[in-house]
């Protein structure tokens, strides 16, 4: 089944599913139930994913993103999400 678009204006956060290992890259991602296996290429790219539910929205977490690495940060949201590593939080569901 597709999954719906990645939508910027709406929270997300770390599937709890999925564990993240630190890397001197960035860090592996590993989803538990479908096995994929995801590369975070920059330690600031896993610390945004790690702190995605303490934002009303996608957008609000990549303000504090430089403006020469927002649209890459943002393809690899999108990819994350697509790869079921991070889901949408729903409302009354705040932080871990």
């Amino acid at each position: 089944m597709p999954s719906p678009a990645f939508d910027v204006a709406r929270p997300y956060r770390l599937n709890p599913s999925v564990a993240l290992r630190p890397e001197p890259f960035g860090a592996l991602a590993y989803h538990f139930g479908n096995r994929r296996l995801s590369f975070l290429k920059a330690p600031e790219l896993v610390e945004l994913v790690r702190g995605l539910d303490r934002h009303p929205s996608v957008g609000d977490a990549l303000a504090g993103v430089p403006d020469a690495r927002r649209g890459a940060f943002l393809r690899a949201l999108a990819s994350l999400a697509a790869a079921d590593m991070i889901i949408p939080q729903h409302s009354g569901t705040g932080a871990r």
